[in-house]
């Protein structure tokens, strides 16, 4: 018998990868790109100068409710910040 209510079963890397609209879209515009341009715009977006900005992003999106405090060590501890 279906039970329609039921939740459908997820892997794992589903799991791991619940991600916005948005997030989901940057995602597969970034897997095709040359890998090449993929690490340059990648050390663009990681220079000094733009550390700011990532910093006030990732308060935003905290303040906003977009991403919960351990997502936010998260990125933090990735990026370096």
């Amino acid at each position: 018998m279906l039970n329609f209510l039921k939740k459908s079963q997820t892997t794992q890397q589903d799991d791991k990868q619940k991600m916005g609209m948005m997030q989901r879209i940057a995602m597969k515009k970034a897997m095709k790109m040359d890998p090449k341009e993929r690490e340059k715009v990648l050390a663009d977006a990681m220079k000094p100068e733009n550390r700011d900005k990532l910093i006030k992003a990732v308060k935003m999106m905290e303040k906003m409710g977009m991403a919960s405090k351990e997502q936010i060590e998260a990125a933090k501890k990735q990026l370096g910040i």
